[in-house]
Order: structure tokens, then sequence, then C-alpha cells
């Protein structure tokens, strides 16, 4: 008689792992039992390894909780466990497209595994320990200028001289410090034959200061791998349509990196000033009634684009074709 064919084995389910300061909450997206929560310890860290040898998941979903999942997400990537960190506004729109609406933890855990086996999120990649220690000293150097901003913008206020000294001595220890992480970032960046590399080709284009370059080299590893609109897209300068109908909306950005976002409109408004090409292309869209936004945002997305080619073909500005056409050679 002819043997029955075998079944295929089952693919692994996902792991949804919601991460709070003291827990872990756990939940297989083949809706098997729930492991009981964890503490969120080096003893609960070497029991979910555990948990994952005696059932391997295809892939576990952690959320970005402001720093909170670090210690998770390295013990998962130090054991060679497939990882994928999403965006807390992605999983909130997933779960309301989905009808859950309520919210504890156990149920995050369960809403991140099914977003992971539906949606099937970017795996993270190991990053190395210059890339943390680079991306902590801009992150801290990124605080201490919003302090500076705020306290600058106090002290036109103030009347009061008791005030205006002790808010004089606060942006005085802040320009210290900002100065002092400044000497840190570049020894960093030296340090490592990489970044220094990158660095040279970030900052040979006309309005890219060390500002831009260091945001880029912390939390831009994927600069140089992708296509146009993806690199775009993960700065948050992706015009997205907005049609319904016969109705054709204003197309809008929206998403993206918030903080490296920033530093890019910082860049490109200083690129308008000084670099030719990006000056062109802004008075150009000027010329043509575009509001002051607009066209930074256009020359931003414009600068993302450069930069993801100048970094994917290790070419400095001066050697990119655009800027010889642009100089008529």
């Amino acid at each position: 008689m002819p043997h029955a064919a075998a079944e295929p084995p089952a693919e692994p389910p996902v792991l949804g792992v919601d991460v709070s300061k003291d827990r872990l909450d756990l939940a297989y997206s083949d809706g098997g039992h729930a492991p009981a929560p964890l503490a969120y310890d080096a003893d609960g860290l070497a029991a979910l390894l555990d948990l994952l040898r005696a059932r391997p998941a295809a892939l576990v979903v952690v959320e970005s909780t402001g720093g909170i999942e670090k210690r998770l997400l390295d013990a998962l990537l130090d054991a060679g466990v497939p990882v994928a960190r999403v965006e807390p506004a992605r999983v909130r729109h997933f779960a309301r497209a989905d009808a859950k609406l309520a919210k504890t933890d156990a149920i995050d855990a369960r809403v991140l595994a099914a977003f992971g086996e539906r949606m099937t999120p970017r795996l993270l990649a190991r990053r190395a320990a210059n890339r943390d220690e680079l991306d902590a000293l801009v992150t801290c150097r990124r605080q201490l200028l919003a302090t500076r901003t705020e306290q600058a913008n106090r002290r036109r206020l103030v009347t009061s001289r008791p005030a205006l000294k002790a808010i004089d001595a606060v942006l005085a220890a802040v320009d210290k410090q900002v100065a002092s992480l400044d000497k840190q970032i570049r020894k960093l960046i030296d340090a490592d034959d990489d970044f220094r590399d990158l660095d040279r080709v970030l900052q040979s284009v006309p309005g890219v200061g060390v500002g831009l370059s260091a945001a880029c080299l912390a939390s831009f590893a994927e600069l140089g791998t992708l296509g146009k609109r993806q690199a775009a897209a993960l700065v948050g300068v992706a015009p997205f349509n907005d049609d319904s109908g016969r109705r054709t909306g204003a197309r809008r950005v929206r998403g993206g990196r918030v903080d490296l976002r920033n530093v890019f409109y910082m860049a490109a408004y200083a690129a308008t000033k000084y670099n030719p090409v990006i000056k062109g292309f802004y008075d150009r869209l000027r010329g043509k009634g575009k509001p002051f936004k607009v066209a930074v945002t256009a020359c931003m997305r414009k600068l993302v684009g450069y930069l993801n080619v100048m970094v994917r073909d290790r070419l400095t500005w001066d050697q990119l074709a655009v800027t010889k056409s642009a100089q008529g050679t």
C-alpha cells in the first residue's frame, strides 16, 4: 500500500514580548499556551532564552519603549534569535484595525505576536558597540541642546537678576558639556575606520556638518542600502497621497525617525544657502510659489537621496555626477 504523504512540519510561531520596567509578558501567534510573565532581570532573560530553545520562534517582536527594551534586544541578538523592534503607533493602528481595543500587558503581547505574523516587520541587526556608544553620545548632545534652547528662550522673558544669574549658570554648564560631547564624538568617529570613512563622505556635502554626520552614523545604519523612496520614508520626508474618488488631496509627509528628521531639517536649511545644487533646487521651488516648509522638505528629501547614493558608492560630493552637471562640466 502506498504510504500517506507526510504532513509538512508546522512553521514556528511568532513570539510577542511586551516589555515593562519590571516584567516581560509573552504570547505566541499560534494561540498556544501563553508562558507566565517573566521578571525583567538576568534570571528572567535566561528563562526566556531557555523557553526559545525549547520552543523556537520564527521571530520575536518587541515594541520600542524608549530604551527599556534594550537589555532584552541585546540578549536576544547575542543568542542569535531573530528579533524585530516595531513602532508603538504602527502596533496600535494594527490593533484598532483588528478590533482589539482593550489594552493590558497580556493583550499587548498577543497583539505584537499577531502583528509580527501578518506584517513581517524588518529584522533588527546586531549593532556594534561603537555605534551604541555613538548613539548614546549623540542622543545626550541633542537633549542638552534642547535644554539650552529652552533656557535661552526663558532668559528673554526673565527680569529678576537672581533668576538671570541661575539661567546663565545653566547655559554655561550646558555649553561646557556640549563641547565635551563634541570632542568625545569626534574621538569615537576618528577611532573607527568605517565611521571615519563615512564621515568623510557625508561631510564633503556643503551644508552637512558633524551634527548630521554623527546622527546618520548613530541611527541611520540603513543609509546606502535602501532605495531612494525607502530612505526618504525612514527619515519621514517621503510624501504620501491623500486621494479619494475625484478628490486629489495634498500629499503629506509623516512617520519616520523624528530626531533624525529634525537634524536633516537644519542641514537642508543650511544647504539652501551654501550648497549650490540644493540652493538652485530650492530657488526654483520658491519661484514656482511653493511655501517655505514645502520647499525645505523637498530639499531634505533631495539631500537624503544624495547621501544615500554617496554612502552606497563611497563617493564624495565632488565625485557625484550631479555636481559636475550643475557646474557645466
